[in-house]
């Protein structure tokens, strides 16, 4: 027995591991609306933590034909998951993990992010580390050639934002597994200049449809055919965007660590169990076809490959090994899901709420995160219930330390 369901499209199938988790109407309304695109290959897949997104749906896998949608990517391009394993164990913690919250938030810049202003609290505000200036060195070349043809996809603040957290679902966090050794994972993607570059192509791939009188069930459904200026244009863009990402978890992954040797001189990393994205497009050959796979809040997970599935503050996360579905085109979950909208969230749950759903772990405890609280997310165990075909569970990682801009 499979582990998907076929919902059906005026086009082309969409193959859902929902099983046991919900998804809403307008989740649903904005995949039909993708598998109903011409150059769509085979299905659309989704992943038991889908739901509504900007441009496309979060927990999707767009595979094309000809065609890039940069909406589908979004603007957090090259979003991604990194976690290390370490030498540390729990009977070696302090009492109190205040102290190790208090220096990871002074060692790693976290919060808003505005496009180089003087309220842009979430960048170096001092000089970068040498890592960051290392990896921006290398990234620097690359990034000139893009914006010098687009100006107006520069950001002010390249090397800046390079090792920095950003807001939103976007974290640092120490974990124990069970075995009760310590875990540094984190979250975060290109920052402020592959939101630049994101915003700044969508908007061009609309204008390319507005000139061509091309009719789509939704706007931010623009795309660039293949062999276009737009379409080779923004593939230089994306990959460019898609390594600062990397570089990017990088460089927190060493301020991090580097902190912990200050408290732990003895401290070694055991595994590395991946640095991976799931927001992203890649070439990749399926069902007998080289197409371009956009993963829109997705990780690849083929045959042994490591991922991550997060779940949210206080629940439970999960190292994952991908059993190489070709159905799901090789992918499996990027987190647990929302369950509701941030407004929804805000509206629905007070401080006290997310104190007691938080308990045990230090974090924020305030306003300012209670759209980020648990009861905001699907439950985790369900939804990776919902994949068991798509991956196995290699270790299970309990936070109690989580770092929120």
């Amino acid at each position: 027995m499979s582990g998907f369901e076929v919902i059906e499209s005026d086009r082309a199938p969409i193959k859902a591991w929902t099983k046991g988790v919900p998804i809403e109407d307008a989740a649903l309304k904005q995949l039909k609306n993708v598998a109903s695109l011409p150059f769509i290959h085979s299905h659309v897949a989704v992943m038991p933590d889908v739901h509504w997104g900007m441009g496309a749906t979060v927990g999707s896998v767009i595979p094309t034909v000809g065609a890039i949608i940069p909406a589908a990517v979004g603007v957090d391009i090259g979003c991604g998951m990194m976690a290390v394993r370490t030498s540390v164990r729990a009977e070696h913690l302090p009492d109190s993990l205040g102290g190790l919250r208090s220096r990871i938030e002074a060692a790693v810049p976290h919060g808003r992010t505005d496009n180089g202003g003087r309220n842009d609290v979430g960048a170096w505000q001092t000089e970068p580390p040498e890592t960051a200036k290392a990896r921006w060195a290398v990234l620097e070349d690359g990034y000139k050639a893009i914006v010098d043809k687009h100006p107006k996809a520069a950001h002010a603040r390249g090397l800046g934002h390079l090792g920095t957290l950003g807001t939103g679902n976007h974290f640092v966090e120490l974990c124990l597994d069970e075995t009760g050794a310590l875990w540094v994972m984190l979250h975060s993607g290109s920052r402020g200049v592959g939101n630049k570059f994101g915003t700044y192509f969508i908007e061009r791939a609309k204008h390319e449809m507005k000139r061509w009188f091309i009719n789509l069930p939704d706007e931010d459904l623009a795309y660039f055919p293949e062999g276009s200026e737009g379409f080779i244009d923004y593939v230089r863009a994306v990959s460019w965007a898609q390594k600062y990402a990397l570089a990017n978890r990088e460089t927190m992954m060493e301020q991090v660590l580097d902190l912990l040797r200050a408290e732990w001189p003895d401290l070694f990393t055991t595994e590395l169990a991946v640095n991976c994205h799931h927001n992203y497009v890649a070439k990749e050959k399926h069902f007998g076809k080289d197409v371009f796979v956009t993963r829109k809040g997705a990780v690849r997970a083929g045959v042994g490959e490591l991922g991550i599935i997060p779940g949210s503050m206080g629940a439970k996360s999960f190292i994952v090994r991908g059993r190489g579905n070709r159905d799901s085109f090789c992918t499996c979950s990027h987190g647990a899901g929302r369950a509701m909208s941030r407004n929804e969230a805000k509206r629905r749950f007070t401080v006290e709420d997310h104190a007691k759903a938080t308990e045990g772990v230090e974090c924020r405890k305030d306003e300012g995160v209670i759209d980020e609280t648990p009861m905001a997310y699907k439950d985790i165990d369900a939804v990776i219930a919902a994949q068991a075909d798509l991956i196995e569970v290699v270790h299970t990682l309990k936070q109690i330390v989580c770092v929120k801009g």
